[in-house]
């Protein structure tokens, strides 16, 4: 039988791509009481860090913040760029890029999943193979918190070209945790936990 208040000493260490370890100034912070997320401290929490935020993404345009899963922020980030019947190219790099591939399909969007093997990240050569002018955009998963594959995101947008296809990455298990580069590698839309950023 397990017992929930039963535990080794010392810190328990994971050695999986997550969750991730979190810091012990971060578990006292945990330990106050939760705020109101419609009252007036967390309006003024959330306004408090807008303008900081976007170092986090490699950003100087604005990032939206809402209350919601990775899952919504995807649901989100379709549903606001692009329309039912739209062409997506996607690269199976795991759990969390079938999954995102579902919810595509879900809401109408018309994919064309480009096979992996949950090895390596996505492959810009076979992106760039499979581009044509009815692709609307290029979705992408940064890191794969399944597989922890990271796939190479500056080189999926050069791959691209001049093509005007958007490009979005998931970026919820890497943001702030491996390089990312949002205004640089010119990403259109990074989707990070709670945080989206557009534009």
């Amino acid at each position: 039988m397990i017992r929930y208040d039963n535990h080794p000493s010392g810190r328990h260490f994971l050695q999986i791509p997550g969750p991730t370890n979190v810091p012990d100034r971060v578990l006292r912070a945990i330990d106050h009481p939760t705020i109101d997320h419609r009252g007036p401290e967390f309006a003024r929490l959330g306004r408090s860090i807008l303008d900081r935020i976007g170092a986090v993404f490699g950003t100087r345009e604005p990032v939206v913040i809402y209350a919601g899963s990775g899952t919504g922020a995807w649901e989100a980030a379709l549903v606001n760029t692009l329309s039912p019947g739209d062409r997506v190219l996607m690269f199976e790099t795991g759990h969390f890029a079938t999954l995102w591939r579902a919810m595509a399909e879900k809401l109408g969007l018309n994919v064309t999943w480009l096979e992996g093997d949950w090895r390596h990240g996505a492959d810009p050569e076979r992106i760039a193979d499979a581009l044509d002018d009815d692709v609307r955009a290029v979705m992408v998963v940064h890191n794969e918190t399944s597989t922890g594959v990271t796939s190479r995101i500056a080189d999926v947008r050069a791959a691209l070209g001049d093509h005007d296809a958007l490009l979005l990455v998931d970026t919820i298990s890497s943001l702030a945790s491996i390089d990312y580069r949002h205004d640089e590698w010119g990403v259109d839309v990074t989707i990070g936990g709670v945080v989206t950023k557009i534009g």
